[in-house]
C-alpha cells in the first residue's frame, strides 16, 4: 500500500538538479575567493586598494544570476523555433562582424565591442547562440541525416561563423568545433565518418600551427621550448608556481609568483596560482567538482525525454569540459599557449554571465524530469 502511494506522488513530481546548482555555487564562489587573492596585489599597486577586480567580477556574477535564475525559470522550449535557429546563426556572424568594423582593441586583439564604459566579448554570446542554432536542426532533423549532403545542409551555416571567431581567437573557435562536432556525432548514424573527419581536422589544426609563418607558430615553439624561447617566461613562471606549491600549497593568498611574475595571474593562468596556494590537493579537488558538473550535466541529457534539450544540455557540457581541458593543458604547458579562461573562475565579466545564462537552461531542462 505504501508503495503505492509512493509511485503514484513520484509520478506526478518533476525534477530539479539541486547538486547540479551547488557545484555552480560552490565554482562561483571559489572562484571569487580567488580572483581577490591573484589580483589584490596588483589592485593595490595600480588602484591603491585590493578590491578592484574583485568587485567588477563580483557586478558581473549579481548580473549572470539574475539572467540564470531567469533562464531557469522559463521553459527551454520557448527556443524551440526554426525562426529562432535562423535568427541564432544570423545573429552570431552580425556580432562578429561588427566586432570586425567597430571591434575595441585590448591586449593587441580586437575581440570586444565598448559601449560607453562597458566592454562584451561577441564570440562568448556566440557559444550559446550556436547551441540554440544546432539542438534546433539536429532535433528537427534527426532522421534526415543519410548522407554528407544532409549534414552539411546544417553544419554550412556555422562555418563562417566558427571562421570569424577563429580569425579573432583560434582557441575559442576550436571549442565551438567541438561544441558543433559532438552535438553532431550524438545524433548522426553516420560515425565513422565523422570520427574520420574529425581526426583529418585535428591533423591539419597540427600542421597549420607548426608550419604558419605567424604568431601561432611563434606559439607552438614556446611550447616545445619555454626555458630558451624569449617568450616563454609566462610558461615558465606558471611552471613555477605549480611546482613550488607542493602536495598542501603555501595557504591561501601566500602565492609569490602573482606578484608580477606571471602577467595578468587573475585571468587564464589562475590555475598556477590555485596549484601554488592550495597545492595538488585543492588543485585535484576543484578538477573532481568539474568532473562532477559535467556527470550532472550528462545524467540530465540522458533523463530528458527530448532530443531538443538533451542537445542544448550537451553543447553546453561540451563548452564547460572543453574549456576546462585547455585551460588546465595551457597551464600546465601540455599543449601550445593560448588564451582561454578557466569557467567560472577565471575573471572575466562576459565569460561569467555567458556561463551563468548556460547553467540557467541546463537547470530549466532539468526541471522538465519526470520522476517514476
Amino acid at each position: 500500500m505504501a508503495n503505492r502511494i509512493k509511485e503514484k506522488y513520484m509520478a506526478g513530481k518533476r525534477y530539479f538538479d539541486y547538486p547540479m546548482l551547488f557545484l555552480v555555487i560552490f565554482l562561483i564562489c571559489f572562484g571569487l575567493v580567488m580572483v581577490y587573492s591573484t589580483s589584490s596585489y596588483k589592485s593595490v599597486m595600480t588602484y591603491g586598494n585590493s578590491y578592484h577586480w574583485v568587485l567588477r567580477q563580483l557586478g558581473a556574477i549579481g548580473v549572470g544570476a539574475f539572467l540564470m535564475i531567469l533562464c531557469c525559470l522559463l521553459d527551454y522550449r520557448l527556443l524551440k523555433h526554426r525562426a529562432l535557429a535562423n535568427a541564432s546563426i544570423i545573429g552570431s556572424f552580425v556580432l562578429l562582424l561588427l566586432v570586425l568594423a567597430v571591434g575595441a582593441a585590448k591586449k593587441g586583439s580586437v575581440r570586444w565591442i565598448a559601449i560607453g564604459s562597458v566592454q562584451f566579448q561577441p564570440s562568448e554570446f556566440c557559444k550559446i547562440l550556436i547551441v540554440i542554432y544546432m539542438a534546433n536542426k539536429l532535433s528537427e532533423n534527426a532522421h534526415k541525416l543519410k548522407t554528407l549532403g544532409d549534414h552539411l545542409k546544417i553544419l554550412g551555416p556555422t562555418l563562417p561563423v566558427i571562421g570569424l571567431v577563429a580569425y579573432q581567437n583560434l582557441s575559442t573557435g576550436l571549442v565551438m568545433c567541438a561544441m558543433v562536432g559532438i552535438m553532431t556525432f550524438v545524433v548522426s548514424p553516420r560515425t565513422k565518418e565523422l570520427v574520420m573527419t574529425a581526426v583529418g581536422f585535428v591533423g591539419l589544426i597540427v600542421v597549420y600551427l607548426m608550419t604558419a609563418n605567424s604568431y601561432r607558430n611563434e606559439r607552438f615553439q614556446i611550447w616545445l621550448h619555454p626555458e630558451t624561447h624569449k617568450k616563454g617566461f609566462q610558461t615558465m613562471q606558471a611552471l613555477y608556481a605549480i611546482g613550488s606549491g607542493g602536495i598542501f600549497g603555501k595557504g591561501l593568498g601566500q602565492s609569490m609568483q602573482k606578484m608580477g611574475f606571471i602577467p595578468e595571474s587573475h585571468n587564464d593562468m589562475i590555475f598556477s596560482i590555485i596549484c601554488e596556494e592550495l597545492g595538488l590537493f585543492g588543485a585535484v579537488c576543484l578538477i573532481l567538482v568539474f568532473i562532477a558538473l559535467v556527470w550532472r550535466m550528462l545524467l540530465i541529457a540522458m533523463n530528458i525525454n527530448d532530443l531538443f534539450g538533451s542537445l542544448i544540455v550537451i553543447g553546453i557540457m561540451v563548452h564547460i569540459a572543453m574549456q576546462v581541458f585547455v585551460n588546465i593543458a595551457v597551464v600546465t604547458n601540455t599543449i601550445p599557449p593560448t588564451g582561454i579562461p578557466l569557467p567560472f573562475i577565471s575573471y572575466g565579466g562576459t565569460s561569467m554571465a555567458v556561463i551563468m545564462i548556460e547553467m540557467g537552461m541546463v537547470l530549466s531542462i532539468s526541471r522538465k524530469i519526470h520522476l517514476g
